[in-house]
């Protein structure tokens, strides 16, 4: 019995440990790029964020097209991240390098990429993480659905709402938010 309370505390302790490294300013994570390059979200503050699921085999695949385009409109003040996934019947089945070149052959995507994470699940992303958590995004709870679900966040840092797969990135309810 000892034993048993012995592990239970060393387990308790590790997931304490692992949910406090987790910070509540979305600028204090990174991802690494396709390319291999570390690149920090404090690099976009002043600027809205638009934090983006992809997959090249998915139906929702030719908004990239739309996502470069509101990318190109809006860069001074928008800066668009694709993290690729492949959580979703295998719609994302290439390497780093096979989704850089898709994506670049395909679309022209100029926006930063991430490599291939995981969004969903026990070894979710710390950003989606802190983008599904209300307990660190202080603004709501919300589950990545499908590939290309998209999620704004404001020049301070502050998430402003979550779009479904089937928001288009041209559409009026993401493109209000880019005008002001």
């Amino acid at each position: 019995m000892k034993i048993l309370m012995f592990f239970l505390c060393v387990f308790t302790f590790t997931i304490t440990q692992s949910q406090n490294t987790m910070s509540k300013n979305i600028y204090d994570y990174s991802f690494t790029s396709l390319e291999g390059e570390e690149i920090s979200l404090a690099d976009f503050k002043g600027k809205k964020m638009l934090l983006v699921n992809t997959a090249s085999k998915c139906g929702f695949t030719p908004q990239y097209k739309e996502l470069e385009s509101l990318y190109q409109q809006y860069k001074d003040r928008l800066i668009i991240i694709g993290f690729p996934a492949n959580d979703f019947r295998n719609q994302e089945p290439g390497t780093n390098e096979d989704i850089a070149a898709f994506c670049e052959r395909n679309y022209g995507v100029t926006f930063p990429m991430s490599e291939k994470t995981t969004v969903v699940g026990e070894n979710q992303d710390p950003i989606y993480r802190w983008l599904t958590s209300k307990a660190y995004n202080g603004k709501k709870d919300s589950t990545v659905k499908w590939n290309f679900q998209k999620y704004l966040i404001d020049e301070n840092g502050n998430l402003i709402d979550v779009f479904e797969s089937a928001v288009t990135p041209l559409s009026d309810a993401i493109v209000k938010h880019l005008k002001s």
